[in-house]
Parts: C-alpha cells; structure tokens; sequence
C-alpha cells in the first residue's frame, strides 16, 4: 500500500553549493538512508515538484527523478562511471532498432521507413558504422564504434550517465536513447519507436485502449525523466539564491 502524504509544505535547502529537498521541516532522505543533495537547482526544484504533486498517497513509482537521483547518490551496486557506461555501449549489441523482422514485408516496410533515418543520423553524428540486420545474425558492434560511444558516454558526469541506464532500459535501445538525449527526436517519438512492432500489431488486430495507452504514457514519463536529469546535470546554471518553497 503506498504511504500516507506526511507533509504539507515542499521546500528546497541551499547548503554550501549545493541543494536538498525538505518535507516541512524533514530533510530528504534516500532508501540507505543517505542525504538527498543534488548539485543542481532546477533539478532540485523538479524532485521538490514531484513530491510536492503526491496528493493523499505517495505514488513513488511514478517519481522517475526521485527514483534517479536516488540510484545516483546511493549507488547501491558501488559502480564507476567506467562501470556504467560499459553496459551502455555493451547494449548497442542487442539494439531494438538494428533488428528488423523479415517475416513480415509490411512490418519490415513500416521499420526501415521508421527506424533507418535515426540509425543513419546516429552514423553521421558520431561517424560510426552500425548496421542493421533482418536475420537476426548481426554481428556485435565494432570496439572501434563502441569507443566512440564510450568516449561521447565518458564526457558526461555520473549521475548523468546513470539517467542514460534508466533510458536504455525503458527504450532496449542505446540509438533511441541518445537520440532522444540529442534532441533529434523528441521522448513520444522515441517511445513510439520502440514499441513499433506492437503498434504495428494493433494496428492489425486491434488495442485495449486504456492498457496501451498506460502503458505507452508511463514510458514516456519515464524517458522524458531521463532527459531532464540528464541536462540538469550536465548545466551548471543556478536560478536562485534563497531557500524556495513550492505551494501546496
């Protein structure tokens, strides 16, 4: 059962740089028990609006910034960001978009149409050479392009890397991801080609409008998390100076 709203008021701290979130007068904790600081405002005043949003229940499944900020500063795995961004470029291996079906011509039609043109932006813009495969033989992807990649991962900070995991594990795909990331499609865009099979499938056989529509929505509140997280931290911008309290 999700807990109870406990507070009224949502505020955020400043303390020597940095930010922290209170709860009334409670500071902010993370599940180990670790003190929730972030380094960024704006990111700071969104965790705050997330918890400020909770109405009679705390809905924490929902709280894809809190959620993220607390994998970040409790780093329950004790991983380096070396550790994270190997299992991003270890992922292009089994990229959703670089397997497209061929047991169907519609489908594959309505995948190159769909899939190609981010695969060949994603080429140009880090001048690598991913391809794709419709036999589902495709060969791992080069550790030439791997380390690019791996380089483009190794200029973020950690916890930004952290947002591009959760990003990769909503989408299955590392393309999709940094794509959304790069601004070159927007989140809907990106959920709506990760799901391109299933959207093809209902377009044939039908859709239980409210299941696929939660779900779908879900995806795309998480991946629009991801993209927030990650440019809060990577912007060092600060828009106040004072303690902020959000109204209830």
């Amino acid at each position: 059962t999700p807990p109870k709203r406990f507070y009224k008021n949502t505020n955020i701290l400043r303390t020597e740089g940095k930010f922290e979130i209170t709860l009334d007068q409670r500071r902010l904790k993370t599940p180990k028990g670790n003190l929730f600081v972030v380094e960024s405002e704006p990111l700071a005043l969104a965790v705050a609006t997330e918890w400020n949003a909770q109405r009679n229940k705390i809905s924490q499944s929902k709280m894809h910034l809190t959620t993220l900020c607390n994998t970040t500063i409790d780093n329950p795995n004790n991983l380096t960001k070396y550790d994270i961004v190997t299992y991003v470029t270890n992922c292009l291996d089994t990229d959703t978009i670089l397997f497209q079906a061929n047991e169907d011509e519609d489908l594959l039609k309505f995948q190159t149409k769909e899939w190609d043109p981010v695969i060949e932006w994603f080429n140009k813009r880090f001048n690598v050479n991913l391809k794709k495969s419709v036999q589902m033989d495709i060969l791992p992807v080069s550790d030439q392009d791997k380390a690019v990649i791996s380089k483009y991962l190794m200029s973020y900070n950690f916890a930004a890397v952290n947002g591009f995991v959760y990003g990769v594990d909503t989408l299955k795909s590392v393309i999709l991801t940094i794509a959304c990331v790069e601004r070159f499609i927007t989140p809907e865009k990106a959920v709506l080609l990760s799901r391109l099979e299933e959207e093809y499938q209902t377009g044939h056989w039908g859709r239980v409008e409210w299941a696929h529509d939660l779900s779908q929505q879900d995806l795309q509140a998480r991946l629009a998390a991801v993209v927030i997280f990650i440019y809060f931290n990577s912007q060092s911008n600060s828009i106040r100076s004072r303690n902020t309290q959000l109204p209830t």
